[in-house]
């Protein structure tokens, strides 16, 4: 499992798609969002806000976008030969969740560089270290419906279904811009989306204190099922694969 870990990793980073997009698509985000129409003190406080919002964007894009090379491989029929490895489908799902937990640390850590070097944002370095192992950790549940949607679908529509996760999920769950703007009813339903508490995770560190337990148990349910979808997936695209 370690050897299959190694080598998605390496693939995974040998990508231009995912550089591109994983890597410099919320950074020029993040920048143009902080420095365009933003001025004086509330500069200050939404660059913070902001680079957590585009640090997890980048990560939930390189999380569930592990799906994608999970399809294309269950089509060139890479499925067949795990089946005969003495790995169980369960450590297929783990191993690929192990991959897309290192592939998301570039993301993280361009966004929260940008914001300490370009933006000044200032806090406290147990403050830095913090928001990084928490986003870095959040990701899970994402890595895990990503691979969901490549073990279940085809090559064409995980890359469709994917990229539809992640624009409503940064959108509705407050990553593109505060939830304070949405109406009582979307703000409502945002409280209970993966990415809101994922976010949160990074926003109560800059606030100066530890997640809520609110939020750890929301996103320990969707960890339980994105987890489920993504085994069940796996065993229905092994068969068929």
């Amino acid at each position: 499992m370690v050897e299959y870990v190694r080598l998605e990793v390496r693939r995974a980073l040998r990508d231009p798609g995912f550089v591109m997009f994983g890597i410099g698509m919320p950074l020029v985000m993040y920048l143009l969002f902080t420095n365009l129409g933003v001025d004086g003190d509330d500069r200050d406080d939404y660059a913070a806000y902001s680079m957590i919002g585009m640090a997890a964007y980048g990560a939930l894009g390189a999380a569930i976008g592990t799906g994608t090379g999970v399809a294309e491989d269950k089509g060139l029929g890479w499925l067949r030969q795990l089946r005969v490895t003495p790995m169980s489908p369960l450590q297929v799902v783990v191993a690929r969740a192990l991959t897309g937990s290192v592939t998301v640390l570039p993301a993280i850590g361009s966004v929260l560089l940008a914001g300490a070097v370009v933006n000044g944002v200032d806090l406290a370095a147990w403050q830095w270290a913090a928001a990084a192992v928490l986003l870095w950790f959040g990701t899970i549940p994402f890595t895990l419906l990503g691979l969901g949607n490549g073990y279940g679908l085809t090559a064409q529509t995980t890359g469709v279904a994917n990229t539809a996760c992640v624009i409503a999920l940064a959108v509705v769950g407050g990553l593109w811009f505060p939830t304070s703007l949405f109406p009582d009813w979307l703000a409502a339903i945002s409280r209970w989306t993966p990415t809101a508490r994922f976010g949160d995770l990074g926003w109560s560190v800059v606030a100066g204190h530890a997640p809520g337990a609110g939020t750890v148990a929301v996103l320990g349910g969707w960890l339980l099922l994105f987890g489920g979808y993504a085994v069940l997936s796996y065993r229905r695209g092994a068969r068929t694969a």
